[in-house]
């Protein structure tokens, strides 16, 4: 198989850090998504957007 991070040929089996090639891949691969880098598709949401409609549905259950 093929690491995700660094594309170099490893394998599956036995292999601790899978499916990268080396506690760096994974490592730097973790530090991508803490660092949000990675996106994943979608529309964007802001905290308020979010917020309202949480409460919008919270009010709509609150009513019945």
């Amino acid at each position: 198989m093929t690491c995700p991070l660094c594309q170099q040929s490893t394998t599956w089996e036995g292999n601790p850090w899978r499916p990268f090639c080396s506690e760096r891949c994974q490592v730097t691969d973790l530090g991508t998504w803490a660092m949000e880098q990675y996106r994943i598709p979608g529309p964007s949401l802001t905290i308020e957007r979010t917020i309202l409609e949480s409460s919008d549905r919270q009010d709509r259950t609150d009513s019945t």
